[in-house]
């Protein structure tokens, strides 16, 4: 009875500190976003519809930010029961190290259970609304074409989208047919698109012929438009694969194998993803070989500033590894685990070291 509540008494503090440098350092890449937003402010894109962007990527930035929170809050959490000898107390009253590093273990189980199903059902859903939202609204203040959207090839078409929206719906579509030379012989711009049945609909369009060295133009209310393209491929295209769920990655990384195609980037993100559970964990034991290590009697801003440090470590050995990997070919797998791996090893080395 008496270890479950120093166990319930260790996992409320280091949750309460991993929830709060969370919130502090979401809210500080919010305030950013919005303020970059507020430059893009004009038409129907007015301060309510920045607020509603900022709000609808917030949960993507919850799940960017986890392992750089658990690894603070870690240290902030444990470091004031080391700070107010309470950790030397529990050691003194004859709990062990491994017990300790359990208790703190546990509640990061379930942080990062949620930020799974934060990154699986919540955040690709609403970056993809948010995304639509402002793309819908920019474009009615700007040309037919925007600099917003997403680009596809599709045999010898290419196609612009301004705004993809989850139900089936695009706007500002902008299609250009090229013959085997790559010379134009066909542009199609419509306001609108709709997938009904299996098939696409464009509304209000109009159309360019180029042939023997002159262009013909005609417009329709409504034209069918034969494409391969799906709703549910296109949720996949429109966003950075970053912004992807798992199962969406897996999926694309697989039809992009299936095609022939590299599928690098896709990989990455997928690996990156499924391993954060192990990139958190690692960062914890970081944080706890750090405080029953070298940093047990330093003050906490000094602890601190060697979590932030050493999250920015890590975060670089991941921005290098990760492109590296597609440059010159190894697996992505090993681009994911290389920078856990040495957190584990380091965490390892430390603990062994005080012992």
């Amino acid at each position: 009875m008496a270890m479950r509540k120093l166990n319930r008494y260790i996992g409320r503090t280091v949750a309460a500190a991993v929830f709060m440098v969370l919130l502090v350092i979401v809210g500080i890449d919010l305030l950013s976003a919005l303020i970059d937003e507020l430059k893009e402010i004009r038409g129907d894109y007015d301060f309510v519809g920045v607020l509603k962007y900022v709000g609808l990527i917030a949960p993507d930035a919850i799940y960017k930010y986890l392992p750089f929170a658990a690894l603070v809050g870690c240290l902030a959490g444990l470091g004031s029961l080391a700070s107010s000898s309470e950790l030397v107390v529990m050691r003194a009253a004859g709990v062990s190290t491994y017990r300790l590093v359990m208790a703190v273990v546990k509640p990061t189980l379930f942080i990062t259970l949620m930020g799974l199903l934060v990154a699986e059902y919540v955040a690709p859903a609403a970056m993809q609304i948010a995304e639509s939202q402002r793309a819908i609204a920019l474009q009615k203040s700007e040309s037919s074409h925007s600099r917003h959207g997403m680009w596809h090839r599709e045999g010898n078409d290419f196609m612009h989208f301004n705004a993809v929206q989850p139900n089936g719906v695009l706007y500002g579509v902008s299609i250009y047919r090229f013959d085997d030379d790559r010379n134009l012989l066909q542009s199609t711009y419509a306001n609108r698109a709709n997938y009904s049945d299996g098939r696409w609909s464009l509304e209000d369009v109009r159309q360019v012929q180029f042939a023997d060295d002159k262009a013909t133009s005609s417009s329709a209310s409504q034209k069918e438009w034969d494409s391969g393209l799906s709703p549910e491929l296109l949720n996949i295209l429109v966003l950075d694969p970053d912004d992807l769920s798992i199962s969406g990655l897996w999926r694309y990384a697989s039809y992009l194998k299936q095609q022939g195609l590299n599928a690098g980037d896709y990989e990455l993100a997928f690996w990156n993803k499924i391993l954060q559970p192990l990139t958190i964990m690692g960062m914890v034991f970081v944080a706890i070989s750090f405080i029953f290590g070298p940093l047990r009697d330093v003050t906490m801003g000094y602890r601190i500033f060697v979590g932030v440090m050493v999250g920015i470590i890590f975060r670089t050995l991941q921005d290098i590894l990760g492109p590296s990997s597609l440059v010159y070919g190894f697996d992505p797998i090993y681009a994911s685990v290389g920078p856990i791996a040495i957190c584990f090893v380091a965490g390892l080395l430390l603990m062994l070291r005080r012992s």
